[in-house]
C-alpha cells in the first residue's frame, strides 16, 4: 500500500512516498480502505518535533528519541472497512466510517488497522468522505471543552484562534448553545467565520480584544500565543478560561489561586470517545454543525499541504484525498 513515510523530524521534506506492507487487523481490530484524512496543526508539531520544552522529554520516549516511532502521520479518517477481526462486533465489511487514530497515527496511508473500541463511528448518509475526515479531531476537542464550560444560551464567549479546526467547530457548537461568539484570526479568516455563525469578528493584527472594556463569560484560547495576564482582564470574575495548547505557565497558574481570583482556568487534554462523535455525526447529519474544507490535496502531495498548514493561512481543515 501506499503511505507517506515521515523518516526523521524535520521539515515538510522529510515526509516521503513508500510502499508498505498492507496491515492485517487484530482480533479486535478492523482494517479501513482510507477514503480521506487530514493534514492538521498537530500532525506538523509530531513531524517537526517542535513542543514546548516541559514536554519534549516525555514526547521524545513515547514517539521515538531519534526518529518518528509511529513514522506514518494522519489523526483523523473517513473510509470503509474492509476486513473485521474475529473478536470484533461493531463493525462490517463495507460499513462508511469516520474517526480518530488516537496516539497510533497512521491515516495518511491506503489503509489503517484499529482498535473497534477507538472513536470510530458510521458515517451519516450524504455526507463525503472529506467532509467527514474534518470532524474528529477538531469536533471532539471543541465539544470536550466546551462542556467543560458548560456554556449556556446568552452567555459571551471568546474564541481565540477561531479559525482551525477546533476553532471553526468551537464557533458552531457554542452557536448551538444559545451563545454569542466574538471570533479572533487573521483577516483573510473573518469572512469564512461569519458564514459558520459568529456574531462578531477580530482581525488579532488590527484589534486588540484586550484593550477594550469587553467582558466574556468564556474565553477559549486555542493557540495560546497571548499575554495571559491581559487577556484574563476581559473575563467576567466568575469566568471561565479555556486553554487548548497550555504551556507550562497555563499549568502554574491553574494552580495558583491567587493569580485568577474567582475566575475558573481548565487545563485539559480531550477525551476521544465514540458515543461524543456519535452526537457530532448526528448534527451533522441534519445540517446543524458543518465540516469547513480549505483545500484539498492528494496523498501524494503530504508534504505541500504540511507547507501550508505552516503557514497559518488554513481556513478550517486541509484534506488528504486517496481518491
Amino acid at each position: 500500500m501506499k503511505a507517506m513515510v515521515c523518516t526523521r523530524y524535520g521539515p515538510p521534506e522529510v515526509l516521503e512516498l513508500q510502499e508498505l506492507e498492507k496491515p492485517v487487523p487484530k482480533a479486535d481490530e478492523i482494517r479501513i480502505k482510507v477514503r480521506a484524512s487530514t493534514a492538521s496543526a498537530g500532525d506538523c508539531e509530531m513531524r517537526s518535533f517542535s513542543f514546548p520544552l516541559f514536554l519534549w522529554i516525555p514526547l521524545r520516549l513515547f514517539f521515538g528519541v531519534r526518529k518518528p516511532r509511529m513514522n506514518v502521520l494522519g489523526q483523523e479518517f473517513a473510509g470503509e472497512v474492509e476486513s473485521v477481526g474475529e473478536k470484533q462486533t461493531l463493525f462490517q465489511k463495507g460499513d462508511r466510517v469516520f474517526g480518530s487514530t488516537e496516539l497510533k497515527l497512521g491515516a495518511n496511508a491506503d489503509y489503517i488497522c484499529l482498535p473497534s473500541s477507538y472513536a470510530i463511528v458510521r458515517m451519516p448518509e450524504g455526507l463525503s468522505f472529506e467532509g467527514a475526515a474534518t470532524i474528529p479531531t477538531g469536533g471532539m476537542n471543541a465539544l470536550f471543552f466546551l462542556r467543560k464550560a458548560k456554556i449556556q444560551a446568552g452567555q459571551k464567549m471568546l474564541i481565540i484562534g477561531a479559525g482551525g479546526s477546533i476553532g471553526t467547530m468551537a464557533v458552531q457548537l457554542a452557536k448551538l448553545s444559545g451563545a454569542k461568539v466574538t471570533a479572533v484570526d487573521s483577516k483573510e479568516k473573518l469572512d469564512m467565520l461569519l458564514s459558520i455563525g459568529a456574531d462578531k469578528v477580530m482581525d488579532y493584527q488590527q484589534e486588540d480584544f484586550t484593550a477594550n472594556d469587553e467582558t466574556y463569560d468564556v474565553i477559549f484560547d486555542i493557540v495560546g500565543k497571548g499575554s495571559f495576564s491581559k487577556t484574563i482582564k476581559s473575563l467576567k470574575p466568575k469566568g471561565i478560561y479555556l486553554v487548548g495548547n497550555p504551556g507550562m505557565g497555563d499549568i502554574f497558574r491553574r494552580l495558583v489561586p491567587g493569580m485568577k481570583g474567582r475566575r475558573k482556568i481548565i487545563v485539559a487534554a480531550a477525551d476521544y470517545k465514540a458515543e461524543d462523535l456519535r452526537c457530532l455525526s448526528e448534527l451533522l447529519a441534519t445540517g446543524k454543525i458543518k465540516a469547513v474544507i480549505d483545500q484539498t490535496f492528494p496523498l501524494e502531495e503530504l508534504r505541500q499541504a504540511h507547507h501550508y498548514v505552516e503557514s497559518g493561512a488554513k481556513k478550517g481543515n486541509v484534506v488528504i484525498s486517496n481518491e
